[in-house]
Parts: C-alpha cells; structure tokens; sequence
C-alpha cells in the first residue's frame, strides 16, 4: 500500500512521543500490506472500524486513533486523522468520512 503520508504521522509522535512506536509499527504493517477489502485490513487489524468512508484504527493499546481512507483499488491509504483518544471522542473528524 502506498501511505499518503506518513509525515502526519511523524508530525503526531513528535508532539506525543509514546505513540511513535505504534504508529511507526502501524506504518510498516501497512506499508507491506495489499489489502483488497475491510475483511483483509481487520486480518491484521481486527478492531479496524468503519465509519462512513473512513476506516479507524486503534493505535497504541487504543491510545490512539488513525482516521483514514483507503483506496483498495488503487492501494492507497490516505492518513486523514491522527488523534488522541480524547480528541477522537470529540467527533470533529466524522464530517471528513
């Protein structure tokens, strides 16, 4: 899969460095991965949710949640959110899915 992008990512654990290691771990998984379907992502991600357009991750012991949009098709995963639990129950990101 081809992410776009991973600078998020590295922007979100420079602020909350606990969450490098499993955004990094998430990265390389998904980088390898040529998932077809939400049923191949939850094979590595079993608690990967949808919500309208946009499959959720929990990250991090469910420290975090990567919000994203996945293009089986073209295998591209575009990283859209990268939030705290805390900001994630704020729901500013659903208007995005």
């Amino acid at each position: 899969m081809h992410i776009i992008s991973r600078k998020k990512l590295r922007e979100f654990w420079e602020s909350e460095k606990r969450a490098e290691t499993p955004l990094d771990n998430w990265y390389r998984v998904a980088k390898k991965a040529s998932w077809k379907d939400l049923t191949e992502v939850r094979a590595d991600y079993p608690h990967a949710d949808l919500f309208g357009k946009c499959i959720v991750f929990n990250v991090g012991g469910n420290k975090y949640r990567l919000i994203t949009k996945i293009e089986f098709l073209k295998q591209a995963i575009y990283v859209k959110y990268v939030l705290t639990h805390k900001e994630y129950d704020l729901n500013a990101w659903k208007k995005d899915c």
